[in-house]
């Protein structure tokens, strides 16, 4: 009597990471041969950097004044008001702004970069390379892991910079708290090591990110469902990835 084998998840997603893993080497050695492709990192940082820079600056904002508005009637309660700007400014640097920007970059620029490596897989494009004595390592996946690289601490700085506008709008504007008070006391508080955690965060996230998103594109299979799953997987894995890694790193900075 013949036994099915059952699937066994736990193996599957370690061989994944094991793949993963040894993808991101092959990245990493291709990264010297690949300087004479400098216009197609270029492009790439433009086209996940600054097209993504409208929903960047549009969260941020809202997630400035959402803030804003719940921290105000929160510290009102106790009578300090005037430290609104410190306690947001230092959740936006140290935590807020890394995360949401890299929960937007997946979405938005990592489904991009997946999708249309994944296209490209189906279309045998990528094999017509090859064919061709060209890398697709290092014409198709490094520009665009560079460019998300590259990429995402600017991001992760533009939206800090609009997050903190939306309180300022909030909490001084609309509000009416002290504005001396509001930006004395943020920059009292917020240290060049909190804007170095935010920092760090973003190169680190945006490592993450552009790695499952080159990957999964990839390695997709060639058909439209495929492709889809793919995008799919980029999605998921990244939001994952981006808030276990938030947790080690804040526990390792801390």
């Amino acid at each position: 009597m013949s036994t099915v084998r059952k699937p066994s998840y736990l193996v599957d997603g370690i061989a994944q990471v094991g793949a993963c893993g040894l993808f991101l080497l092959q990245i990493l050695v291709a990264i010297p041969s690949s300087l004479r492709h400098i216009k197609e990192t270029i492009r790439q940082v433009w086209f996940v950097g600054a097209m993504s820079l409208t929903i960047i600056m549009t969260c941020g904002l809202f997630v400035g004044m959402v803030l804003g508005l719940q921290l105000y009637y929160v510290l009102s309660i106790f009578g300090g008001t005037a430290a609104l700007g410190t306690v947001v400014s230092l959740s936006l640097y140290r935590e807020l702004g890394p995360v949401v920007t890299a929960l937007l970059f997946a979405g938005r620029a990592g489904t991009s970069i997946t999708a249309e490596i994944g296209l490209m897989r189906a279309t045998d494009q990528l094999t017509a390379m090859e064919m061709m004595a060209v890398d697709p390592m290092k014409y198709v996946v490094l520009p665009r892991f560079l460019g998300g690289v590259i990429s995402m601490p600017l991001l992760t700085a533009a939206f800090i910079a609009i997050g903190i506008f939306g309180v300022q709008l909030v909490g001084v504007q609309m509000l009416g708290v002290d504005q001396g008070s509001f930006w004395s006391q943020m920059r009292a508080a917020v240290e060049f090591d909190d804007v170095r955690e935010g920092l760090i965060k973003g190169v680190v996230f945006g490592i993450a990110c552009s790695l499952i998103a080159v990957f999964e594109g990839y390695h997709a299979e060639p058909t439209a469902e495929g492709v889809g799953r793919a995008t799919t997987r980029t999605v998921v894995v990244s939001a994952v990835l981006t808030l276990v890694l938030d947790y080690l790193l804040t526990a390792f900075m801390l």
